[in-house]
């Protein structure tokens, strides 16, 4: 399993340090940062599991930061624990009621801290928040955002899989698949940082998956993006034999060997605006109908 990833963002250096030097001793990935737009762009970037967040940052304050993070569609899913000197019932209110999950006041103690933080860690993953294998948002927070497109208009969603990744799996192991599942959240992610100027949303259904919801002028670079790289550099996950092949042998059912082509997206498309759906499951049907021939069209079999 993936180490779950923690955005500490503290401008007191010494208690920086200590909070890291714990949570990677306790096998966590730890990133750190003191200045409130870093943490904003940091989140966005690298998607933490968790942020240890301070209310006084030298630049925006706590408040600011949890506000941005909590009405950016890619990070508003991320658990957050403030931490400040200040104990005042107002404080902790206004951070609770900008969304923030936790409240800790320093001096503080580690150990609770750090029960709070798995406590808030196995809430998200109870309920199915975010894929554990990529740390993008999942189940009802993809069910959300596709409700909410119901009523809205301009709207485009990708319905991205990763054709030939049950191959893959069945050869080189679920930790490799894992890593390519990994890749893919990436490639995703920041073919839209890229993409400046834009409210993307980008979720991970499950397996191999996806989902990106844009506007119809943003979709033909997106779809451009994701899949010239992931279909290039995928081939580095395979050994040197494969590499070199561009194909898997692998056996189907009677024993006989098949040829399966190197893993590809494959990406469907569905346009929508006000009125024309009525149900998210209307959306999903045609979303999943034209990943299926998209997958068809562009991930056939070899030979």
């Amino acid at each position: 399993m993936p180490k779950d990833r923690i955005l500490i963002v503290e401008d007191d250096r010494d208690i920086s340090s200590l909070l890291a030097f714990y949570f990677e001793s306790q096998g966590y990935e730890v990133l750190a940062t003191t200045h409130g737009s870093d943490a904003l762009e940091i989140s966005r970037r690298k998607l933490p599991n968790l942020v240890i967040l301070d209310i006084k940052l030298p630049d925006i304050d706590g408040y600011e930061v949890c506000r941005r993070l909590r009405t950016n569609l890619r990070t508003s899913h991320i658990p957050i624990i403030f931490l400040t000197q200040k104990d005042e019932r107002a404080d902790r209110i206004a951070g609770l009621q900008l969304g923030a999950d936790d409240y800790i006041t320093k001096p503080f103690d580690m150990e609770e801290l750090h029960l709070r933080v798995k406590n808030a860690l196995r809430r998200a993953s109870y309920e199915n928040l975010t894929n554990p294998v990529t740390g993008l948002p999942s189940g009802r927070l993809i069910e959300e955002q596709l409700k909410s497109l119901i009523q809205r208009d301009n709207w485009t969603v990708l319905y991205i899989g990763v054709c030939g990744l049950r191959a893959f799996n069945d050869l080189y192991g679920f930790v490799a698949a894992d890593d390519v599942l990994r890749f893919a959240a990436m490639v995703l992610g920041e073919a839209i940082d890229a993409l400046e100027g834009g409210q993307d949303f980008v979720g991970h259904i499950g397996g191999g998956d996806f989902i990106i919801i844009t506007t119809p002028d943003r979709e033909a670079t997106l779809r451009e993006r994701i899949t010239t790289r992931f279909n290039d550099e995928v081939k580095s996950f395979y050994n040197f034999k494969d590499r070199e092949r561009g194909y898997l042998l692998v056996k189907d059912e009677t024993g006989r060997e098949k040829k399966v082509a190197l893993m590809m997206l494959a990406v469907g498309t569905v346009h929508g605006g006000a009125g024309r759906f009525s149900d998210i499951r209307e959306i999903t049907e045609v979303a999943s109908d034209a990943r299926r021939a998209a997958a068809i069209a562009q991930c056939g079999e070899i030979g």
